[in-house]
């Protein structure tokens, strides 16, 4: 954990995957507590309001390519890594995910362990552009199944 600062491109390439492929797509609801006129629509004091997470995560004015993969959404000029406030892949305000610290640690330790470990490669006959990386759709997003190869590099 300690290397994550020593690692920018490593982080850019685990919050991008996150961005892109976020999982839950829409946030849990939140009650407005008061009558409030957000962007020009009056929303009454107790209206229920779930957030389109999705709506931010790839929102063109936010991201330079929002539908592509792109770890350089998450670098300055000097490669340095860049938190983005655009970046809510745990929910956004005060309901945020209480384990967010726990799962980025998680993320970043299990990504670094397997890429230490194995080199990933689709199977033989299928190229890269072969995968077809569009989700299976529900309350969740989950990755379509796919076979892949790892090659231990020990």
């Amino acid at each position: 954990v300690e290397d994550r600062k020593n690692l920018p491109y490593t982080d850019a390439v685990i919050h991008e995957t996150q961005r892109l492929a976020n999982i839950v797509p829409m946030s849990i609801p939140h009650t407005t507590s008061r009558d409030v006129t957000f962007q020009g629509y009056f929303i009454k004091k107790g209206t229920s309001v779930i957030p389109l997470l999705t709506s931010v995560l790839q929102d063109d004015s936010e991201w330079e390519s929002p539908n592509t993969f792109n770890p350089s959404h998450f670098l300055d000029e000097q490669g340095g890594f860049v938190k983005r406030d655009a970046f809510m892949a745990f929910s956004a305000g005060r309901r945020v995910c209480l384990g967010e610290g726990l799962a980025r640690m998680e993320l970043f330790l299990f990504f670094t362990s397997l890429l230490q470990r194995f080199r990933f490669s689709p199977p033989p006959g299928v190229t890269e552009d072969d995968l077809d990386l569009t989700p299976l759709l529900g309350f969740t997003l989950n990755p379509s199944p796919h076979q892949l190869c790892a090659v231990s590099r020990v």
